[in-house]
């Protein structure tokens, strides 16, 4: 628990442990400066692109882990009773608002990422197809908090967020490792798909 600057939240991104920063706003945010002229359209075709392949990378996961994943996804890959950050906004929020949650989703999401690829590198090394699937996500999710950061520094002042992350799969068995990473994946496609609708009137041309 603690205060951490964007800075910070960018290299934690990766660790798959709880973590908080407290949101605030001030004088002292960082490198907004360096945000893109296009940064609301490249932050549009993200979550795009991500609602896009998030079911295709959802049913290739599955494929690659083979049975009883497959013929028992219902049962095996349910995300009830995992931790997703809340989800609260809807098209009516305001847009710093919707920001905000769109940053804590997607740096949980991208933490999330970094721990399944982890574990799919060890359980399915030769899994190439999902392997790049796995690292072009969480390469577009990176560029998306990075975009975000830069809208909320530039648009809101807004330049330490309240985030937490996802469970880690260390030292757990092969078959948890690939349930964790199931029931993650499957709570992805539903909540990107929320996100997209949520969001993406907020970044369209006025």
């Amino acid at each position: 628990t603690g205060v951490v600057p964007f800075v910070a939240l960018l290299l934690l991104q990766r660790r798959p442990v709880a973590g908080r920063a407290l949101l605030v706003t001030g004088p002292g945010c960082p490198g907004h400066g360096l945000c893109r002229s296009n940064v609301q359209e490249q932050t549009r075709r993200q979550v795009a692109l991500l609602n896009a392949t998030a079911q295709d990378l959802f049913s290739l996961y599955l494929k690659c882990q083979g049975e009883p994943f497959s013929s028992e996804t219902d049962k095996l890959c349910n995300p009830s009773s995992i931790f997703f950050p809340a989800f609260r906004v809807n098209r009516t929020s305001e847009r710093k608002e919707v920001m905000v949650a769109m940053y804590k989703l997607f740096a949980f999401l991208n933490a999330s990422l970094g721990n399944i690829t982890r574990d799919q590198e060890e359980l399915n090394p030769t899994a190439k197809e999902l392997l790049d699937r796995l690292h072009n996500t969480t390469k577009t999710t990176r560029g998306l908090i990075s975009n975000l950061t830069c809208l909320l520094c530039k648009n809101y002042n807004v330049f330490q967020v309240d985030v937490s992350y996802g469970e880690s799969s260390k030292g757990k068995s092969a078959f948890k490792k690939k349930q964790q990473g199931c029931q993650v994946l499957r709570k992805y496609v539903q909540v990107i798909a929320q996100a997209a609708r949520i969001l993406l009137p907020h970044l369209s041309p006025p």
